[in-house]
């Protein structure tokens, strides 16, 4: 776990007990890096979670088989308007935002245990992506898409029976 710039220290250790918790995988919390200041779009007013990654990805993280990297800022891709995280499927860097995480649908502020709980799902979610799962179909999955936060909010903290055997195969083949 690395966060990027100013990203609370409770969240980052939220994320790491939960991918122990979850997962069974051990996770440390990095040194911070630096503000992704060079991934800014003026345009969109958000940051390029694809030029964030490219970066990323530049850092070696040799003790460390799996990296996110964890932002306060609004990302997003191309394709969409804005993304919770960002993962290249199969690789070993992902990206999550909390930017989105911080409000309810109706605008108000969340408390601070379901921005915690909605960051950890998008964590265990893009490192689900790291060991090559994909999206699921099925709703109750945390490989589920989740293309706003309602739809994040119904999402569990663990996967479907199918998604967890290919984690667990993924996990014994790394």
């Amino acid at each position: 776990m690395v966060p990027f710039g100013e990203v609370p220290e409770v969240i980052s250790k939220a994320i790491a007990a939960h991918i122990l918790g979850y997962l069974n995988l051990d996770a440390d919390v990095l040194p911070p890096s630096a503000h992704p200041a060079y991934a800014h779009d003026e345009r969109r007013l958000q940051y390029n979670a694809g030029t964030i990654l490219k970066a990323f990805e530049s850092t070696p993280f040799h003790d460390y088989e799996k990296v996110i990297g964890v932002l306060e800022v609004d990302l997003f891709v191309p394709i969409f308007t804005y993304v919770f995280g960002e993962a290249k499927q199969g690789g070993k860097y992902a990206l999550v935002s909390l930017h989105r995480l911080k409000t309810n649908s109706d605008g108000s502020d969340s408390p601070s245990s379901l921005q915690i709980e909605r960051a950890a799902k998008v964590a265990l979610h893009e490192l689900g992506h790291l060991f090559n799962l994909f999206h699921c179909m099925y709703e109750k999955c945390l490989m589920h898409f989740s293309g706003g936060l309602q739809d994040l909010d119904k999402t569990p903290l663990y996967f479907c029976k199918y998604c967890a055997i290919y984690f667990r195969e993924a996990l014994s083949m790394s």
